[in-house]
């Protein structure tokens, strides 16, 4: 089956049912499917054909789930494109993608043809499209800058979405009855294999918004009274700073939050609990393969930890790394055959993350193999930063750093050596410029030299005891 006849158990078996509030507005699962068939033959009209990727570069609307279900129908590649990313980064997807178009609200880098949002008008009621497509088509390449190297396109097909939201909504049972408040952005897996799968096959009711609003977090729960939320840990720290009272009203209606996209500190977890009266359930999951582990919704949620294989799911332990294999693993890297086949250890995906398995069977994750940095959700890979900070003049070397943060998990920390003078507050605005705000630096040290072993090698575990002790 492909991922429309799924997502009809609501867009047609619930035509009439309200599924989404969205900036003031309600739409029945009915005019969602409508919407999105009108979206789909403005997309035949244009050009767009089975297999053409079409890349998004939007904030969280109701545009963006109609783009997502008409290419769902016609068989097109949806790409989504970091809202974060800068010119640097989008020009990278755009080379390698090579998208037939870009939908965007505003100008974008030479690469496609740009479609303004504002001017896709969509014809009255049509069809939906005949379009013959199995579990094996791709339904998304997403861009992950992954373990190693430079930023990557996973390709995600039906299957994968499929099997992963069948899971999640089984596993934590999700059902029609439930109202999700969905924060996260659509362009990252999160928000868009948990949060849109999950509301489209269980048919509950989806309140969207276009971020997540700390100031405004409080009237948003009160107001919808969701039954489930999905975030980041740097969300969890933000809803701990609810009053007491308004935390344990939130508690008194929700049923289930859960936390992905990076660690969540134990300190966290159980200060979550006292205050809200709930036990958040930590998952873990990867733009390859979704998710992969799952702390019961049933039974004891370990803080720390990440739970069990989900079903259908195999994982096992390699010298210290995590490797999976199952129906959420992807289909391989956008034209990297080389990265796909190492990715790969006999069917079995490497992670880079290392982990531990309790004799009960709980996963522990240590790490990554690699020095990725994980901040507030988002994927840093260090290389692209100092790569940067390389190509200024005025810089040597330099190298980037994952340091402990509180709220954001981690932030990255840059040195670098110096050919010339210039100020920290000039490269950090350089950085500004180039890069997306998740990536810049939080913290930039001019150093004599950095610290090496006698093969040449970075020693990044000593700048890291550095920047403790400054």
């Amino acid at each position: 089956m492909n991922l429309t006849q799924i997502f009809d158990l609501s867009l047609q078996g619930r035509r009439e049912q309200v599924g989404l509030e969205f900036d003031g507005q309600t739409y029945t699962f009915g005019e969602i499917d409508a919407r999105s068939n009108r979206m789909a033959a403005l997309f035949t009209a244009r050009g767009l054909e089975r297999g053409d990727r079409l890349c998004v570069y939007l904030a969280n609307c109701i545009e963006l789930i109609d783009i997502f279900l008409a290419c769902v129908k016609l068989g097109v590649i949806f790409v989504p494109i970091n809202i974060l990313y800068r010119e640097r980064e989008i020009t990278h997807i755009l080379a390698d993608a090579k998208p037939k178009a870009v939908i965007a609200s505003q100008d974008m880098p030479a690469g496609a043809p740009l479609w303004r949002l504002d001017e896709l008008k969509t014809s009255p009621d049509t069809p939906r499209p005949e379009v013959p497509l199995d579990g094996d088509s791709p339904a998304a390449l997403v861009y992950t800058s992954g373990t190693t190297g430079v930023s990557k396109g996973a390709i995600l097909t039906h299957n994968n979405f499929a099997a992963n939201g069948v899971n999640l909504t089984t596993c934590w049972a999700i059902t029609e009855a439930d109202r999700l408040l969905l924060s996260l952005p659509l362009f990252h897996v999160h928000g868009l294999a948990n949060g849109l799968h999950c509301w489209l096959i269980s048919g509950c009711r989806m309140r969207l918004l276009e971020r997540f609003e700390h100031q405004k977090a409080a009237a948003e729960f009160l107001d919808f009274r969701p039954t489930l939320f999905f975030g980041v840990p740097t969300v969890y720290v933000r809803l701990l700073g609810f009053p007491s009272e308004i935390a344990r009203e939130v508690g008194s209606f929700a049923r289930l939050f859960v936390s992905g996209s990076a660690p969540l500190p134990s300190q966290v977890f159980e200060e979550f609990q006292q205050k809200f009266g709930h036990t958040i359930l930590e998952r873990y999951g990867m733009t390859e393969t979704l998710m992969n582990l799952s702390n019961p919704y049933w039974g004891e949620r370990r803080a720390g930890t990440v739970g069990f294989p989900l079903p259908g799911i195999s994982a096992r332990i390699v010298n210290g790394e995590v490797q999976l294999r199952g129906p959420n693993v992807f289909a391989g890297y956008w034209q990297r055959e080389e990265a796909t086949q190492a990715a790969f250890d006999e069917g079995w995906f490497k992670t880079g993350d290392m982990a531990e398995r309790s004799a009960d069977g709980y996963y522990t994750l240590l790490g990554r193999k690699s020095d990725l940095i994980i901040s507030g959700g988002f994927n840093i890979y260090p290389r692209e930063i100092e790569d940067f900070l390389a190509e200024q003049e005025e810089v040597a070397e330099a190298a980037v750093v994952g340091i402990a943060d509180e709220v954001r998990g981690e932030i990255p920390v840059a040195f670098f050596v110096a050919r010339k003078p210039i100020t920290t507050e000039d490269l950090a605005a350089r950085c500004r410029a180039a890069l997306a705000s998740f990536k810049v630096p939080r913290r930039f040290v001019a150093v004599e030299q950095l610290p090496r072993t006698a093969l040449g090698k970075v020693q990044k575990h000593l700048l890291v005891s550095l920047n403790s002790s400054l």
